[in-house]
């Protein structure tokens, strides 16, 4: 029966809590769970019983946990001093080489929870030398997407750019071969997403025969993705002593099944209530016919000036559609799913950080991990079908203290799966009918389907102008063809054959009345005949 730790954090902030940054930002609490930070703290001392609750006690700091001073001058160089809940109870079980269970909803700073317990204990085995064979992969991290992968090696890395210890991320939709040199050298830190983990293990360009510490990072994530096969296929490659750590935002039945095959007697920790929300995120859902929701999302996004906003959708096509009719609308926007290539994906990630976008249009699976600083609003265009999905969407917003809204679109049709979101939370949320004043812009049905497989723009700017211009068109090239032309009677006549052309027919009957009469002989087999006849002159 794993030990368990739960604690139930105040809403309060602090900038210096670590994570504000890239995919850790997070929520800190001035009143922590009193840890005793050390690497040689006993497991014992860490263990809590199934029901029994964390007392509060004074907010840790860093150096209390026993890092070694290259570590914490990169959170020093972060600018981060004030460890967030799941930090303060997570860093010593992993120090301590526990087994683990976190349950965290994103933003939360579980990356550094265990990347930088992870660092410490990997540091007595840091290697300044060149030879590949000095630094073989210890730390495996899994991901259920890309984004989130390079994220997380973006933590890892600044969390040990003082240590001689080195790190890559693998993931699937680019070019193998740099990654594949990248392994050569040889890591000490691998992220990686299962696919293309399995893609290099095949090509024989990574062994992870010496690995110590394997990370299951949103594991509810890689089963809802059907990565359970090759999750199987990699912790079977993988040595059967060592330490395992899962997290993920809730704790699913196929999750504790999983936990119970491949952990040994592990720590449960949960920094907040099983599938809350974040009290700094307003919610406000509003009612809106299937119809009008496109014009809803651009109504919304102008009456609250929003110059930065992730919209969800369930559908890769319905993502597409959606960011053209906005980009008409006059909001720069832009779609990202499965269908695009990694480097659209990041390309339009990095403009979208950048302020260069206004509305980045993703489904579930694309937006998995991405981590946006101070996003204002996130909209949901369609209500998700999964209700967990629901906590996820709307844990971009409001993360490190600031606040955010939450708008749902709900159509008639949707009321169920707004039921499930409510049963999930625990609580009502705000309902309100919204009366549409944008002009709906309608496309045709075989429009998306035609962008999505060329993947270019639509023709045109504007539709209605596109549609009265056929009708312009066909009424000028009807007048016009119905003018009288006056007709040569040249080409009423039926064809007559000209004297030439009848000479050359006469000559043609000629020739070939000759060459009929031809006499022939014999042809030696040697020469390609078997016996074939061949035509000789007459005389000869």
């Amino acid at each position: 029966m794993p030990d368990s730790v739960a604690t139930n954090p105040s809403a309060a902030s602090s900038d210096a809590a670590l994570g504000a940054d890239s995919s850790t930002e997070v929520q800190a609490s001035p009143a922590m769970p009193e840890v005793q930070a050390s690497p040689a703290t006993p497991a014992a001392a860490l263990e809590l019983g199934a029901t029994e609750s964390a007392v509060p006690g004074p907010v840790p700091t860093f150096d209390q946990f026993g890092l070694s001073a290259d570590i914490l001058r990169a959170v020093v160089d972060s600018g981060y001093t004030i460890p967030t809940p799941i930090q303060a109870q997570a860093i010593p079980v992993v120090l301590a080489g526990r087994d683990m269970m976190g349950a965290a909803q994103t933003g939360t700073g579980k990356t550094a929870s265990f990347s930088l317990p992870i660092i410490q204990r990997l540091l007595p085995m840091a290697s300044t030398s060149a030879s590949p064979a000095r630094h073989p992969v210890r730390a495996l991290i899994l991901t259920p997407t890309r984004e989130l992968a390079d994220q997380v090696a973006a933590n890892v890395q600044a969390y040990s750019k003082h240590t001689p210890l080195r790190s890559t991320v693998v993931f699937g939709g680019v070019d193998m071969n740099p990654q594949s040199e990248a392994l050569r050298r040889g890591v000490e830190i691998l992220i990686a997403t299962p696919g293309r983990l399995l893609d290099h293990v095949q090509q024989k360009t990574l062994n992870l025969g010496q690995v110590q510490i394997l990370v299951l990072d949103e594991a509810d994530r890689m089963l809802d993705m059907g990565f359970l096969p090759d999750l199987q296929r990699i912790l079977n490659l993988l040595p059967k002593d060592r330490q395992t750590l899962l997290f993920s935002a809730t704790f699913s039945g196929e999750i504790k099944k999983l936990a119970a095959t491949y952990l040994r007697n592990p720590q449960t920790i949960e920094v907040a209530r099983s599938n809350s929300t974040n009290a700094n995120v307003r919610q406000i859902v509003f009612e809106v016919p299937e119809s009008d929701k496109s014009g809803a999302v651009t109504q919304l996004i102008r009456e609250r000036g929003l110059k930065q906003v992730l919209v969800f959708c369930n559908s890769k096509i319905g993502a597409s559609r959606l960011a053209r009719v906005l980009e008409k609308d006059g909001i720069i926007a832009t779609a990202i799913h499965g269908d695009r290539t990694q480097g659209e994906r990041m390309q339009a990630l990095d403009a979208f950080k950048k302020g260069e976008i206004e509305a980045l249009v993703a489904t579930d699976v694309a937006a998995r991990g991405l981590d946006i600083t101070d996003l204002p609003a996130v909209i949901n265009f369609d209500l998700p079908f999964s209700a967990e999905d629901y906590v996820h969407r709307i844990g971009r917003t409001g993360r490190a203290g600031a606040t955010g809204d939450a708008l749902s679109l709900c159509s008639p049709n949707e009321r169920k799966q707004l039921a499930d979101i409510e049963k999930l939370i625990k609580r009502p949320l705000e309902v309100m009918v919204l009366k549409v004043d944008v002009p709906v812009r309608r496309e045709s049905s075989s429009a998306p389907r035609r962008e999505e497989r060329s993947g270019r723009p639509e023709r045109g700017e504007h539709r209605h102008a596109r549609s009265e211009e056929p009708r312009r068109r066909s009424t000028s090239f009807e007048r016009s063809h119905s003018r009288q032309q006056p007709i040569d009677d040249f080409f009423l006549k039926p064809y007559e054959p000209s004297a030439a052309s009848t000479r050359k027919t006469q000559d043609d009957a000629a020739a070939e009345a000759e060459r009929k009469n031809t006499p022939r002989q014999p042809l030696a087999a040697l020469l390609g005949g078997l016996g074939m006849p061949r035509r000789t002159p007459s005389g000869s």
